[in-house]
């Protein structure tokens, strides 16, 4: 027998727990069951009522109106994320005025739903049509298009500009300390180390973000732009059939699932070095 053995003899290895079936585990699975079975009636009542006609008519108008909400929220998004930049600084800026406004466009934009804020500008600002016909911006704000566009932009930028404040904010005082102990100038330490780490730790409030807009977009439907709901309102007034909407729910939540795996891999590319 071995020194080891002598001194910590072999013990056996502890018994296993037995998970015991709580009320809350029961109504958990029957819930399931329950969602199971209405899926499976959904699939159902979609298969047995499929109508080829209404599919040939109204299946390119569908895919018309996903281009249109596809280049609206890419669009916002990137036009947004520019926006953010300015208005992020200015947050955190010492100076009153600049963060006192930036605060303002942030808490009105982020505090009005977004429906409101397409009315403002479309039907708002339409009515000063003699003034911007005069400076010659009548012709961007008389397009349904351009108002939504604008209306996305402007809410997106809100919620972008406080994602990318507080990302920055996070990035250890440290990392400041020892770029300037380097004796690295203060953009390339912002550009070179705190932007970096800030992208990181805003990733999945992004793409929270990104979502949130593509099934905000649907609201621009209501000013005639003919963008995937646009399209299925359309559709179901010459039809009638509920099933016009059911068909956009699945496109709404086809996007967002291939984006939600999209972002993650982006997501598990860039944080690799993070995992141990």
């Amino acid at each position: 027998m071995s020194f080891v053995e002598r001194m910590i003899p072999p013990r056996p290895a502890p018994a296993a727990k037995v998970q015991s079936i709580s009320a809350a585990r029961i109504a958990g699975i029957l819930m399931l069951i329950v969602w199971a079975l209405l899926a499976a009636g959904l699939v159902y009542m979609m298969i047995s009522n499929w109508d080829t006609d209404k599919f040939v008519r109204y299946g390119p108008r569908y895919l018309s109106g996903l281009w249109v909400t596809a280049s609206l929220v890419s669009l916002s998004i990137v036009f947004g994320a520019a926006l953010s930049l300015p208005i992020a600084f200015a947050r955190m800026s010492g100076n009153r005025v600049a963060n006192g406004l930036a605060y303002a466009y942030v808490y009105i934009f982020r505090g009005t739903p977004l429906l409101a804020q397409l009315y403002l500008i479309y039907y708002g600002l339409g009515s000063f049509r003699p003034q911007l016909e005069a400076v010659g911006l009548w012709w961007f704000f008389r397009e349904a298009w351009y108002c939504g566009l604008l209306s996305m932009t402007l809410n997106t930028a809100a919620y972008q500009a406080e994602i990318l404040r507080g990302a920055i904010q996070s990035v250890p005082k440290g990392q400041h300390e020892g770029a300037q102990s380097l004796g690295l100038p203060p953009m390339v330490t912002f550009r070179k180390i705190i932007l970096p780490q800030a992208l990181i730790v805003a990733l999945r409030p992004y793409g929270n973000e990104i979502i949130l807009m593509i099934k905000g977009s649907a609201v621009v439907a209501v000013v005639t732009v003919l963008d995937l709901m646009g399209q299925t309102r359309y559709a179901f007034s010459r039809t009638f059939d509920y099933q016009a909407y059911l068909w956009a729910a699945i496109f709404y939540l086809s996007i967002v699932e291939v984006l939600r795996h999209v972002w993650a891999s982006i997501e598990a590319r860039l944080t690799r070095h993070l995992k141990r």
